[in-house]
């Protein structure tokens, strides 16, 4: 600043000279019927009128110069936005101020109309631009509003020209402008809304016709390797509880529409395995621990059914069969691939590698294979099971 900021209240603003300067008299009747019109456009189309309201505002003030300065608050402590200019100063549209080092914040701080005369005297962005500003009347726009919306100026050309008449015109014109922006902002709002819902449809409708997809094959696949009845229906429960513990991590996140819907994969992995735990009553039998790796919800059905058919082995025929047993479950980043380990031990002692395999074995090399352009290690070692699974996590993330 070029002067002293205690100095700027003295010699740059003048209000009082809002009171006693001279009333010229005008139309009144013809300011009305201005305002009666554009107030009824502005019903149908807030943004088209927003600039005929800085174009009025010059009229009635008969000012050489009018705009409005929208406040941006981010980042802090944010900017003025010149918006819809006219006459002289129309060449600097979509110039920014800053927030605190103009006559637009001194404005809204003081929240009233604020006269200010030659303000290139205190503020060297105005200098910068080899303007002269003789005198600028402002109003805050949406008066009385806890959220600032900016100011509505108008410039003259000579000193002594703006009155209290200019002031209360141009006070009754923010409002209006005031009010078209919070439509045109709530517009805004809605419009995003319902791009947003409409998207969460789509996403939604194409989970339910994997989930669809995914149910049949395990139906099918389930049947083929099941001896009974009973061991059909317990594998396809199992399955599709895991399927459930996935979609309510996603529908807690969907609440908030447009926020980016990710699951931590530690988060994701104990809700699959506590199901596991409460059945074969083994409390803390089974340890996770890695980084957080984000999870995206398109991926959390076949995390859910890798990790589901892993303890659903472990707790048929590996370490959680038996008392004592126990699973460590840890994962690392390395760049752009995310290991996993699984590793059983204190279980039954294993003699050698099964000679055949059957449906889940299936399901989660099909899963790690195709959804995550990864790959499976099986380690039969007589103390317990290792695995050691690696996926792109770039696909994990999806």
């Amino acid at each position: 600043m070029i002067l002293e900021a205690s100095k700027a209240a003295s010699i740059v603003y003048i209000n009082e000279a809002l009171e006693t300067r001279a009333v010229a008299s005008g139309n009144l009747s013809d300011e009305k019927q201005a305002l009666h019109v554009l107030a009824a456009a502005m019903a149908k189309a807030p943004a088209d009128v927003l600039p005929r309201f800085v174009e009025l505002a010059m009229t009635l003030t008969e000012a050489v110069s009018a705009g409005l300065s929208l406040y941006e608050p981010e980042p802090e402590p944010g900017v003025f936005r010149w918006r819809h200019l006219h006459g002289l100063l129309a060449a600097f549209e979509n110039a920014t101020t800053p927030r605190n080092d103009s006559p637009c914040g001194v404005t809204l701080d003081r929240n009233r109309p604020t006269l200010s005369r030659h303000p290139e005297l205190v503020y060297d962005w105005i200098t910068a631009e080899n303007l002269v500003i003789p005198e600028v009347l402002l109003v805050p726009l949406y008066i009385g509003s806890d959220e600032p919306l900016g100011t509505l100026w108008v410039v003259s050309e000579r000193e002594g020209h703006f009155h209290r008449g200019h002031a209360d015109t141009a006070a009754e014109l923010a409002s209006f402008a005031g009010l078209a922006l919070k439509m045109i902002r709530e517009e805004e709002r809605l419009r995003t809304a319902l791009t947003e819902q409409e998207l969460l449809a789509r996403e939604m409708s194409h989970r339910l016709k994997n989930l669809f997809a995914m149910t049949d094959g395990m139906i099918h696949g389930s049947a083929r390797t099941a001896e009974t009845v009973g061991d059909f229906a317990t594998a396809l429960s199992g399955r599709l509880h895991a399927l459930a513990d996935a979609h309510s991590l996603v529908q807690r996140q969907v609440v908030a529409i447009g926020s980016d819907r990710s699951f931590d994969l530690a988060e994701l992995i104990s809700a699959v395995v506590k199901v596991h735990e409460r059945a074969v009553d083994a409390p803390n039998r089974i340890a996770t621990r890695g980084p957080a790796i984000p999870c995206g919800d398109h991926a959390t059905n076949a995390v859910a059914l890798v990790v589901h058919e892993l303890a659903t082995n472990a707790a048929k025929y590996g370490a959680l069969s038996v008392p004592g047993g126990r699973v460590d479950i840890s994962w690392e980043l390395d760049g752009t691939q995310m290991t996993l380990q699984w590793l059983e031990r204190d279980g039954p002692w294993i003699s050698s590698e099964p000679s055949q395999s059957g449906f889940g074995t299936s399901l989660i090399a099909m899963t790690v294979e195709r959804q995550f352009g990864g790959s499976i290690f099986y380690d039969w070692k007589p103390t317990g099971l290792e695995i050691r699974i690696e996926l792109n996590a770039a696909k994990l993330r999806r």
